[in-house]
C-alpha cells in the first residue's frame, strides 16, 4: 500500500464515481421525445456542465462571483441552455430534467470497489453537490458511504483549501491520513496542497469518446489506478480478506 496512515477516503463524485454525460444524455432525449430530435444532446450535457458548473465554481473559488447553491447554478444554465437549443419544455419536463444531476448513475465498476473499500477505510464524497443532492444519490445509487461530505457544509465549493481541510476535520483526522480519490487532476493537486493523500482514477470516458482526454498523473500522487477494482487491488491487503 502507497499510504499506509490513510484511514479514510474521499471522493470526488461528478465523473470520478458517476458517469455524468451518459445519464444526462439519456434523460434529456427521454423527456424531449420528438421534440429533441436533432439536438447534439453531447454538446447539450458538455455545456451544462461546463457553463453551469465547472465555470460558476471556479468564478465562485476566485472572488468574482457570489456563493451561490450549485443546484440554482445548474438550473439557471439549463433554462438558458434550453432557450439556445430552441427545446420547449413544460416546468414539470424542466424540474424532471434538473433532477438528474441527484440522480445519476454510477461507473461499472464504483459500487463493488466502494464495497471493497469500506472494509478497509471509512468513505464518503468530497463533492460540490449539495449536502440533498448527494443525500438522494447515494440512496438511489446504493452508494456505501460511511457520510456524506458535502463542500456547501464549509460555504465554499472545491478547490478551495477549506473543502479538503474541512473535510479531514469533520472526520476528526489529520490531512495526510485522508486519501482524495479524483479523476480530475486539479482536484488532487488542491488536495495535496492542503495536505491530503491523493489516489487519481482517470475515467477516459467522462466526456464521451471522442471528449477531452484525463491529464498524466503527477508523479507525486500516492496511488495511480485504472478503476476502482484497480485502486481496492493497491490499497487493501491480502490478508485483510478484501
Amino acid at each position: 500500500m502507497a499510504a499506509p496512515d490513510v484511514k479514510a477516503l474521499v471522493f470526488d463524485v461528478f465523473g470520478t464515481v458517476v458517469d455524468w454525460r451518459t445519464c444526462v444524455i439519456t434523460r434529456a432525449k427521454e423527456i424531449s421525445g420528438v421534440r429533441g430530435v436533432g439536438i447534439d444532446w453531447g454538446v447539450f450535457a458538455d455545456e451544462w456542465r461546463t457553463e453551469g458548473y465547472l465555470v460558476p465554481i471556479g468564478e465562485i473559488v476566485g472572488g468574482t462571483r457570489p456563493h451561490t447553491d450549485v443546484e440554482v447554478l445548474l438550473g439557471e444554465k439549463l433554462a438558458e441552455l434550453l432557450i439556445r437549443h430552441g427545446l420547449e419544455l413544460t416546468a414539470d419536463e424542466t424540474h424532471s430534467l434538473a433532477l438528474t444531476w441527484r440522480r445519476l448513475d454510477p461507473w461499472p465498476d464504483a459500487v463493488a470497489g466502494l464495497e471493497r473499500l469500506r472494509r478497509g477505510y471509512m468513505l464518503g464524497p468530497l463533492s460540490n453537490g449539495s449536502f440533498a443532492l448527494l443525500t438522494e444519490m447515494a440512496k438511489r445509487a446504493g452508494l456505501p458511504w460511511d457520510c456524506i461530505v458535502s463542500t456547501e457544509l464549509f460555504g465554499t465549493y472545491k478547490p478551495d483549501r477549506r473543502a479538503y481541510e474541512g473535510a479531514a476535520r469533520l472526520l476528526g483526522l489529520a490531512p495526510d491520513a485522508v486519501m482524495l480519490v479524483a479523476a480530475h487532476v486539479g482536484d488532487l493537486r488542491a488536495a495535496a496542497a492542503a495536505g491530503l493523500r491523493t489516489g487519481y482514477v482517470p475515467r477516459p470516458l467522462e466526456w464521451g469518446p471522442a471528449g477531452r482526454q484525463p491529464a498524466p498523473p503527477d508523479p507525486d500522487f500516492d496511488v495511480v489506478a485504472t478503476d476502482f477494482s484497480s485502486l481496492a487491488d493497491q490499497l487493501c491487503s491480502a490478508d485483510a480478506g478484501v
